[in-house]
């Protein structure tokens, strides 16, 4: 087979993948916009025959404390992103920069800790938080995703790639570590902080498990606690829980859509430096 036919019938494999993965999310979007006896037509009508828009969405904005659910899931996501960001690049940089007794002891430890499940450890933070009052609160919700083995490891790498020259040049310009951490490493990263920025709030924003166990009030309930809400009174209209669902990821596609070029920057720069 010449390379081009190779080409061609990889392109067509590739554009009929994209087609099935894409197929879901435009019936979500077409069946959001249609009246309810339209959105099960055989064949599909993509282009509804009766908009319905307005209603849809207005059931949802109005109808319910939807506006509600979603600044409790922009507050919860946005600062754990920041605080995750904060808190797992001062360890990476501990953890590649900073010489102490034990280091490469305590990352390995801490690496072994990813390797323990979630949902193995959920009942010993529930009792916790019961106990010293964070329960049913968003600040409980935000400390449990603030602190990640995986985030310390991503940028850890990405330390590790920066050459120790850099620092012994900058001390022997007297400056210490927080001078060097904020004026050096940080900017030198910045692809790899933002691809975990990003990351970070994509699976705070999807999480549906912590904010079901540790959060009772639904005042306080985030995005997704707050769909199963409004499934359960209005899960018989499918037109209403599609507008629910496209309303549900708009934040994400403009997070995705505003960082992509950086998400694509700290991929390659990983690869490159493997």
């Amino acid at each position: 087979m010449s390379i081009g036919l190779r080409k061609t019938a990889f392109t067509a494999v590739m554009l009929t993948a994209g087609f099935f993965f894409l197929f879901p999310f435009f019936w979500m979007i077409s069946a959001s916009l249609k009246t309810e006896t339209e959105v099960f037509d055989f064949p599909i009508r993509w282009i509804p025959e009766h908009w319905n828009a307005v209603k849809n969405y207005s059931a949802v904005w109005i109808g319910s404390p939807f506006g509600l659910y979603y600044w409790n899931s922009i507050k919860v996501a946005v600062c754990t992103m920041a605080m995750s960001v904060a808190f797992s690049s001062m360890a990476a940089y501990g953890f590649t920069k900073v010489r102490f007794k034990g280091r490469d002891a305590i990352f390995l430890l801490l690496l072994g800790m990813y390797m323990i499940p979630q949902q193995a450890i959920l009942v010993p933070q529930f009792i916790l938080y019961r106990w010293i009052g964070l329960y049913d609160t968003h600040i409980g919700l935000i400390l449990l995703n603030c602190f990640s083995v995986l985030g310390t490891f991503l940028l850890r790498q990405f330390f590790l790639s920066v050459n120790d020259e850099f620092i012994e040049s900058a001390r022997m310009d007297g400056a210490g570590h927080v001078r060097i951490f904020l004026s050096i490493m940080l900017p030198l990263v910045k692809p790899a902080l933002a691809t975990y920025a990003i990351l970070r709030f994509i699976w705070t924003w999807n999480d549906y498990q912590n904010p079901l166990i540790f959060l009772s009030n639904d005042k306080l309930f985030t995005l997704q606690l707050g769909i199963q809400s409004f499934g359960n009174e209005n899960g018989q209209y499918y037109s209403l829980m599609m507008a629910a669902a496209v309303s549900a990821i708009v934040p994400l596609f403009i997070v995705f859509i505003a960082g992509q070029k950086q998400v694509i920057e700290g991929i390659s720069a990983g690869g490159v430096k493997g």
